[in-house]
């Protein structure tokens, strides 16, 4: 595989000639730099799917909003992203999708529909499932955003803002339309696709697990529309065990996991593990917590620091364990979807009576094993782990939410969502989650969403403010359609 990426171009086009999102590494494929505005869709689709992931795991994105939002990490000196003062720096790194890893994936599918010679259906339906990710986690995060109007470029700088209810019944026609559209008798990406390596078995499964993803997300908003929603993409084909859709990050230099310690001067001192985590894993005695967590330099233990309460945290380094070497590390995966989290999907939707295959406690056992053994954890801990926890049918929110959140450990903002969605607390009823000192009135335990980027209001003033008033107001205490807990 490696050999493989080695060889994969990092030049990458942006619509319109607006913006290069290069990826300096993954070097091999020629390209006449005379003539940009026919990059090859090799090289788009490189530069897309490296530069969401860079994006959505980068210390901007997961390690200033997600991983602190979801309590896995707390911050050392400075706190106030822990206590929801929103950096701009970060809103405008994630709204940088559009410019970035959208706009490649729709110049892919812009090739394909003036010459299907040259890029095929199969290639532009594997830009428009990836689309369908990064549109739902925009939508996810901030409520309506542009989707119809977006990546126009020069046509229109002030896209209108789609209503969030409406862009998720896109995404799943979309997502049924790229599926009935491929075909093996017509080429797929051979180089430049680092996901599937253009695998379109694999590509049908993940278009069918975003789709569960999508439907699982509106279940307490729109019930009979989720069932429908679940139910179908369970029984198309989601992924299973070796499927697992990760973006394959090198151990060189520039092409690394966006947050390692070998990318500066050792271990990044803006964070140390969260006690609320800890804790629960203490608890629980969960063999995971020496893979998420280093032990602290004074006296081995495992320690987390209370989240967002303003405690002094001086120059003292020993007390609080950091995050895991393997998190740290420059090879670690970007992450799409799972198979633990296609089956702790399948375990909710069997818990709420739909009909998928298995039972809600299969499901949920699946779940747990699976991701026990994404981080290195032998089977027998696993399965005695499992015994441990047992899933319990009339307390499953709880019962799943708590091993979901565990299970999504560095997909920071996947996790966020699920915890607002989901409302959990431990199985015995009581609080899991922390409030702390929040620096924002509308906030009081966890943000609901992010306010648009302040950049917006400047350059798209009118749909901006139509925006914030169709959700019930620009704030992180408004929540969004799908969130009824």
């Amino acid at each position: 595989m490696k050999q493989q990426l080695l060889k994969i171009t990092a030049g990458c086009i942006l619509l319109a000639g607006m913006l290069q999102a290069c990826t300096k590494g993954f070097t091999g494929l020629n390209t006449d730099p005379t003539k940009p505005s026919t990059a090859p869709p090799d090289a788009l689709i490189t530069g897309a799917e490296k530069a969401a992931s860079d994006v959505l795991y980068n210390n901007f994105v997961n390690g200033k909003i997600g991983m602190l939002y979801s309590q896995y990490w707390s911050q050392t000196q400075k706190e106030s992203d822990s206590q929801y003062k929103l950096d701009e720096a970060c809103n405008n790194t994630l709204w940088g999708l559009y410019s970035g890893a959208l706009s490649n994936l729709q110049e892919v599918v812009r090739l394909s529909s003036v010459n299907a010679a040259a890029v095929s259906p199969n290639e532009a339906a594997i830009a428009n499932i990836l689309s369908v990710w990064l549109y739902q986690t925009l939508a996810d995060v901030y409520g309506n955003v542009p989707y119809h109007d977006a990546l126009t470029g020069l046509n229109n700088f002030t896209p209108h803002y789609d209503s969030a209810q409406a862009i998720y019944d896109s995404l799943v026609q979309k997502l049924d339309a790229q599926v009935a559209v491929f075909d093996t008798t017509k080429s797929t990406f051979k180089t430049g696709e680092l996901i599937y390596q253009g695998n379109l078995t694999k590509w049908r499964k993940l278009a069918n697990s975003l789709k569960l993803r999508i439907g699982i997300r509106m279940a307490d908003a729109a019930p009979e529309k989720s069932k429908q929603v679940v139910e179908a993409a369970a029984a198309a084909g989601v992924l299973q065990p070796g499927d697992d859709a990760l973006f394959p990050y090198l151990a060189t230099t520039p092409d690394q996991f966006p947050f390692n310690e070998q990318s500066g001067t050792g271990i990044p001192n803006d964070y140390v593990m969260c006690k609320t985590l800890v804790d629960f894993m203490t608890s629980l005695k969960d063999p995971r917590l020496p893979v998420y967590a280093r032990p602290t330099k004074g006296d081995g233990s495992y320690q987390g620091k209370p989240y967002g309460l303003g405690l002094p945290f001086g120059n003292d380094f020993t007390v609080y364990s950091y995050p895991g070497t393997r998190v740290y590390a420059p090879d670690f995966p970007g992450i799409v979807c799972t198979y633990s989290e296609v089956e702790f999907a399948l375990a909710e939707a069997a818990a709420r009576g739909y009909a998928v295959s298995g039972t809600a406690e299969g499901h949920y056992q699946n779940a747990i094993a699976a991701n026990m053994k994404f981080w290195g954890i032998a089977d027998t801990a696993a399965q005695a782990y499992i015994t441990t926890v047992p899933y319990d049918a009339a307390n499953w929110r709880n019962s799943i939410g708590t091993q979901k959140w565990l299970a999504l450990y560095m997909q920071g903002i996947q996790s966020w969502i699920e915890r607002v969605r989901l409302n959990f607390k431990k199985t015995d009823g009581s609080d899991l989650f922390t409030a702390p000192n929040s620096l924002d009135p509308t906030v009081q335990l966890v943000p609901y969403r992010l306010t648009y980027p302040i950049s917006e209001g400047n350059v798209n003033s009118t749909n901006y403010h139509q925006a914030g008033e169709a959700i019930g107001g620009d704030t992180k205490g408004t929540k969004l359609w799908w969130n009824r807990n």
